[in-house]
Protein backbone atom coordinates (compact mmCIF):
# COMPACT_ATOMS: atom_id res chain seq x y z
CA UNK A 1 0.00 0.00 0.00
CA UNK A 2 1.38 3.48 -1.03
CA UNK A 3 2.52 5.16 2.35
CA UNK A 4 0.47 7.97 1.64
CA UNK A 5 -2.56 6.55 2.28
CA UNK A 6 -1.96 4.00 4.62
CA UNK A 7 -2.12 6.36 7.62
CA UNK A 8 -4.94 8.98 8.76
CA UNK A 9 -2.81 11.98 8.91
CA UNK A 10 -5.44 14.03 10.86
CA UNK A 11 -5.07 12.02 13.74
CA UNK A 12 -1.95 13.52 14.54
CA UNK A 13 -3.82 17.08 14.63
CA UNK A 14 -3.64 18.55 17.89
CA UNK A 15 -4.55 22.30 17.46
CA UNK A 16 -2.53 25.06 19.30
CA UNK A 17 -3.18 23.71 22.85
CA UNK A 18 -0.70 21.28 23.73
CA UNK A 19 -0.78 20.55 27.57
CA UNK A 20 -3.34 20.70 30.07
CA UNK A 21 -1.19 20.71 33.35
CA UNK A 22 -2.93 21.43 36.12
CA UNK A 23 -6.00 22.21 37.98
CA UNK A 24 -5.67 24.81 41.02
CA UNK A 25 -8.77 24.48 43.90
CA UNK A 26 -7.96 26.60 47.45
CA UNK A 27 -8.31 23.79 50.29
CA UNK A 28 -8.61 25.39 54.22
CA UNK A 29 -6.87 22.56 55.59
CA UNK A 30 -3.34 21.38 54.22
CA UNK A 31 -3.07 18.45 56.76
CA UNK A 32 -6.60 17.12 55.29
CA UNK A 33 -5.74 17.66 51.92
CA UNK A 34 -2.53 15.15 52.31
CA UNK A 35 -4.70 12.65 54.22
CA UNK A 36 -7.22 12.83 51.05
CA UNK A 37 -4.80 13.62 47.93
CA UNK A 38 -1.94 11.57 49.43
CA UNK A 39 -3.09 8.64 51.30
CA UNK A 40 -6.70 8.06 49.53
CA UNK A 41 -6.04 9.03 46.07
CA UNK A 42 -2.27 7.87 45.72
CA UNK A 43 -0.84 11.23 44.57
CA UNK A 44 2.67 12.72 45.17
CA UNK A 45 3.49 15.98 46.56
CA UNK A 46 6.01 17.69 44.37
CA UNK A 47 9.48 17.25 46.51
CA UNK A 48 10.48 20.83 44.61
CA UNK A 49 7.82 23.73 44.61
CA UNK A 50 5.48 24.91 47.31
CA UNK A 51 7.39 22.18 50.21
CA UNK A 52 5.23 24.60 52.95
CA UNK A 53 1.85 24.71 54.73
CA UNK A 54 0.64 27.29 52.41
CA UNK A 55 0.15 25.80 49.55
CA UNK A 56 0.55 21.84 47.98
CA UNK A 57 1.21 20.49 44.59
CA UNK A 58 0.12 16.92 44.43
CA UNK A 59 1.56 15.01 41.54
CA UNK A 60 -0.71 12.60 39.39
CA UNK A 61 1.65 11.56 36.31
CA UNK A 62 2.36 14.42 34.30
CA UNK A 63 -0.96 16.55 35.77
CA UNK A 64 -0.93 17.96 39.25
CA UNK A 65 -3.56 19.92 41.65
CA UNK A 66 -2.25 23.15 42.89
CA UNK A 67 -3.83 23.65 46.73
CA UNK A 68 -3.41 26.82 48.12
CA UNK A 69 -4.34 27.25 51.34
CA UNK A 70 -7.43 29.72 51.86
CA UNK A 71 -11.76 29.83 51.44
CA UNK A 72 -12.59 26.19 49.43
CA UNK A 73 -13.19 26.27 45.44
CA UNK A 74 -14.81 23.68 44.01
CA UNK A 75 -15.08 23.06 40.57
CA UNK A 76 -18.53 23.05 38.57
CA UNK A 77 -18.12 19.38 37.19
CA UNK A 78 -15.93 16.63 37.71
CA UNK A 79 -12.80 15.91 37.01
CA UNK A 80 -11.44 12.81 35.55
CA UNK A 81 -9.12 11.02 36.82
CA UNK A 82 -7.30 7.30 35.59
CA UNK A 83 -5.47 5.52 38.28
CA UNK A 84 -3.53 2.75 38.06
CA UNK A 85 -6.09 0.20 39.99
CA UNK A 86 -9.08 0.73 40.85
CA UNK A 87 -8.89 -2.39 43.63
CA UNK A 88 -6.19 -0.32 45.42
CA UNK A 89 -8.11 3.04 44.79
CA UNK A 90 -10.84 1.66 46.85
CA UNK A 91 -8.69 0.24 49.67
CA UNK A 92 -6.44 3.51 50.20
CA UNK A 93 -9.83 5.65 50.18
CA UNK A 94 -11.66 3.43 52.87
CA UNK A 95 -8.78 3.42 54.92
CA UNK A 96 -9.01 7.38 55.53
CA UNK A 97 -12.75 7.23 56.39
CA UNK A 98 -12.57 7.68 59.75
CA UNK A 99 -9.51 10.55 59.31
CA UNK A 100 -12.15 12.66 56.89
CA UNK A 101 -15.29 11.94 59.25
CA UNK A 102 -17.18 15.25 59.18
CA UNK A 103 -16.21 16.37 56.10
CA UNK A 104 -17.90 16.16 52.57
CA UNK A 105 -15.83 13.58 51.56
CA UNK A 106 -17.17 10.24 50.27
CA UNK A 107 -16.93 7.49 47.55
CA UNK A 108 -19.27 5.38 45.37
CA UNK A 109 -18.52 2.95 42.90
CA UNK A 110 -20.23 2.48 39.75
CA UNK A 111 -19.79 -0.33 36.60
CA UNK A 112 -16.65 1.77 34.67
CA UNK A 113 -15.77 4.69 37.69
CA UNK A 114 -15.79 5.43 41.40
CA UNK A 115 -16.83 8.92 42.30
CA UNK A 116 -15.13 10.38 44.71
CA UNK A 117 -15.85 13.56 46.42
CA UNK A 118 -13.21 15.44 48.14
CA UNK A 119 -13.48 16.80 51.76
CA UNK A 120 -14.37 20.10 50.00
CA UNK A 121 -17.00 19.20 47.60
CA UNK A 122 -14.96 18.10 44.71
CA UNK A 123 -16.11 15.41 42.34
CA UNK A 124 -13.04 13.11 40.74
CA UNK A 125 -14.84 10.64 38.60
CA UNK A 126 -11.86 7.62 38.47
CA UNK A 127 -11.38 5.07 36.59
CA UNK A 128 -8.88 2.21 35.27
CA UNK A 129 -6.86 2.58 32.28
CA UNK A 130 -8.52 2.27 29.14
CA UNK A 131 -8.07 2.44 25.19
CA UNK A 132 -9.59 6.13 25.40
CA UNK A 133 -7.34 7.52 27.47
CA UNK A 134 -4.13 6.38 25.70
CA UNK A 135 -1.12 5.93 27.13
CA UNK A 136 -1.74 7.47 30.33
CA UNK A 137 -2.25 4.74 33.54
CA UNK A 138 -2.42 7.39 36.07
CA UNK A 139 -3.14 11.56 35.32
CA UNK A 140 -5.88 13.71 34.62
CA UNK A 141 -7.17 13.39 30.93
CA UNK A 142 -10.76 15.34 31.15
CA UNK A 143 -12.33 18.54 32.92
CA UNK A 144 -15.77 17.83 32.32
CA UNK A 145 -18.49 20.84 32.94
CA UNK A 146 -22.01 21.17 33.03
CA UNK A 147 -23.58 23.88 30.35
CA UNK A 148 -26.64 25.38 29.37
CA UNK A 149 -28.72 23.67 26.90
CA UNK A 150 -27.58 25.55 22.97
CA UNK A 151 -23.91 26.56 24.57
CA UNK A 152 -21.81 23.24 22.74
CA UNK A 153 -21.86 24.71 19.96
CA UNK A 154 -20.62 28.35 20.16
CA UNK A 155 -18.28 26.84 23.19
CA UNK A 156 -16.40 25.23 20.71
CA UNK A 157 -16.75 27.86 18.26
CA UNK A 158 -15.10 29.81 20.85
CA UNK A 159 -12.21 27.25 21.22
CA UNK A 160 -11.71 27.48 17.71
CA UNK A 161 -11.42 30.88 17.01
CA UNK A 162 -10.02 32.58 19.99
CA UNK A 163 -7.49 29.61 21.00
CA UNK A 164 -7.25 28.27 17.12
CA UNK A 165 -7.90 24.63 19.20
CA UNK A 166 -9.17 21.43 18.00
CA UNK A 167 -13.03 21.37 19.29
CA UNK A 168 -15.95 19.57 18.14
CA UNK A 169 -19.29 18.98 18.87
CA UNK A 170 -21.37 15.37 19.32
CA UNK A 171 -24.14 13.73 21.17
CA UNK A 172 -23.72 10.68 22.91
CA UNK A 173 -26.20 8.64 25.70
CA UNK A 174 -25.53 11.75 28.31
CA UNK A 175 -26.36 14.55 25.74
CA UNK A 176 -25.02 16.54 23.69
CA UNK A 177 -21.30 18.20 24.07
CA UNK A 178 -18.35 20.31 23.27
CA UNK A 179 -15.10 18.36 23.04
CA UNK A 180 -11.91 20.98 23.22
CA UNK A 181 -8.65 18.95 22.57
CA UNK A 182 -5.94 20.78 25.57
CA UNK A 183 -3.41 17.73 24.88
CA UNK A 184 -2.52 14.23 23.83
CA UNK A 185 -5.20 11.89 25.10
CA UNK A 186 -6.57 15.20 27.19
CA UNK A 187 -9.92 16.90 26.65
CA UNK A 188 -12.39 19.73 28.32
CA UNK A 189 -15.76 18.51 27.74
CA UNK A 190 -18.80 20.85 28.33
CA UNK A 191 -21.93 18.76 28.29
CA UNK A 192 -25.58 20.58 27.83
CA UNK A 193 -28.05 19.59 30.90
CA UNK A 194 -31.06 20.38 31.93
CA UNK A 195 -29.56 21.04 35.80
CA UNK A 196 -26.42 22.98 36.07
CA UNK A 197 -24.17 24.01 39.20
CA UNK A 198 -25.54 27.40 39.83
CA UNK A 199 -23.36 28.56 42.73
CA UNK A 200 -21.49 31.71 42.18
CA UNK A 201 -17.93 31.29 40.05
CA UNK A 202 -15.32 31.25 43.23
CA UNK A 203 -12.03 31.32 40.90
CA UNK A 204 -10.62 28.03 40.55
CA UNK A 205 -8.90 27.59 37.43
CA UNK A 206 -7.17 25.59 34.74
CA UNK A 207 -3.83 25.77 33.29
CA UNK A 208 -2.56 25.01 29.53
CA UNK A 209 0.08 25.38 27.68
CA UNK A 210 -0.17 26.74 23.73
CA UNK A 211 1.90 26.72 20.86
CA UNK A 212 1.36 30.30 19.42
CA UNK A 213 1.09 32.14 22.32
CA UNK A 214 0.14 35.99 20.99
CA UNK A 215 -2.80 34.67 18.32
CA UNK A 216 -5.02 34.15 21.14
CA UNK A 217 -3.74 37.16 23.54
CA UNK A 218 -4.40 39.54 20.46
CA UNK A 219 -7.68 37.75 19.87
CA UNK A 220 -8.91 37.77 23.86
CA UNK A 221 -8.08 41.46 23.96
CA UNK A 222 -10.32 42.20 20.66
CA UNK A 223 -12.96 40.78 22.90
CA UNK A 224 -11.82 42.79 26.57
CA UNK A 225 -11.46 39.07 27.84
CA UNK A 226 -7.79 39.01 29.25
CA UNK A 227 -8.31 39.21 32.85
CA UNK A 228 -4.99 38.86 34.17
CA UNK A 229 -1.41 39.84 32.87
CA UNK A 230 0.89 37.78 34.40
CA UNK A 231 4.18 37.79 33.44
CA UNK A 232 6.03 37.88 29.85
CA UNK A 233 4.70 33.95 29.66
CA UNK A 234 1.72 33.74 30.94
CA UNK A 235 -1.65 35.80 30.95
CA UNK A 236 -5.65 34.80 31.94
CA UNK A 237 -8.97 35.00 31.10
CA UNK A 238 -12.02 33.56 32.84
CA UNK A 239 -14.96 34.25 30.40
CA UNK A 240 -16.12 31.08 27.33
CA UNK A 241 -18.52 33.72 25.84
CA UNK A 242 -20.89 33.00 22.72
CA UNK A 243 -18.97 34.75 19.76
CA UNK A 244 -22.17 36.04 17.96
CA UNK A 245 -24.27 37.69 20.95
CA UNK A 246 -21.21 38.24 23.44
CA UNK A 247 -23.24 36.17 26.16
CA UNK A 248 -21.10 34.37 28.91
CA UNK A 249 -21.73 30.46 28.64
CA UNK A 250 -19.35 29.52 31.20
CA UNK A 251 -17.07 31.00 33.93
CA UNK A 252 -13.55 29.16 34.14
CA UNK A 253 -10.43 30.62 33.97
CA UNK A 254 -7.77 29.74 32.18
CA UNK A 255 -4.19 30.11 33.13
CA UNK A 256 -2.39 30.72 29.77
CA UNK A 257 1.20 29.71 29.32
CA UNK A 258 4.05 29.52 26.64
CA UNK A 259 6.17 26.97 25.55
CA UNK A 260 9.11 28.94 26.60
CA UNK A 261 7.47 29.06 30.13
CA UNK A 262 10.19 27.70 32.71
CA UNK A 263 7.83 24.97 34.21
CA UNK A 264 6.84 23.49 30.51
CA UNK A 265 7.20 19.91 30.16
CA UNK A 266 9.03 19.70 33.64
CA UNK A 267 9.83 16.17 34.83
CA UNK A 268 7.36 15.35 37.88
CA UNK A 269 8.11 12.78 40.72
CA UNK A 270 4.90 10.09 40.93
CA UNK A 271 5.61 7.41 43.74
CA UNK A 272 4.34 3.65 43.53
CA UNK A 273 1.52 4.18 45.74
CA UNK A 274 1.05 0.12 46.24
CA UNK A 275 4.41 0.34 47.72
CA UNK A 276 4.70 0.86 51.89
CA UNK A 277 6.75 -0.09 54.49
CA UNK A 278 5.02 -3.75 54.89
CA UNK A 279 5.50 -4.58 51.17
CA UNK A 280 8.95 -2.68 50.33
CA UNK A 281 10.79 -3.70 47.36
CA UNK A 282 13.99 -1.93 46.26
CA UNK A 283 13.57 0.13 42.93
CA UNK A 284 9.72 0.33 43.01
CA UNK A 285 9.25 3.37 44.77
CA UNK A 286 8.53 5.23 41.21
CA UNK A 287 5.94 4.98 39.50
CA UNK A 288 6.13 5.08 35.50
CA UNK A 289 2.77 6.78 34.63
CA UNK A 290 2.80 5.78 30.91
CA UNK A 291 1.54 2.00 29.77
CA UNK A 292 3.91 0.31 27.36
Amino acid sequence: MNSATAFNRSEGDLGNIVALEHVNLAIPDQALATIFYAMGMGFTRDPYLMPGITNMWMNLGRNQFHLPTGKPMVLRGNIMIVTPSRLALLERLASVQDLLKGTAFSFEEHADHVMVTCPWGNRLKCYEPAPEFGPISLGMPCIEMLVDHGSAKPIAHFYREIMHAKAVTGKDQAGVYARVSVGPSQTLMYREADSTDKRPYDNHHLQIYIADFSGPYHRLKAHNLVSLEDSVHQYRFKDVIDLESGKVLHHIEHEIRSLMHPLYARPLINRNAERNIQNFVPGQEAYIWTLS
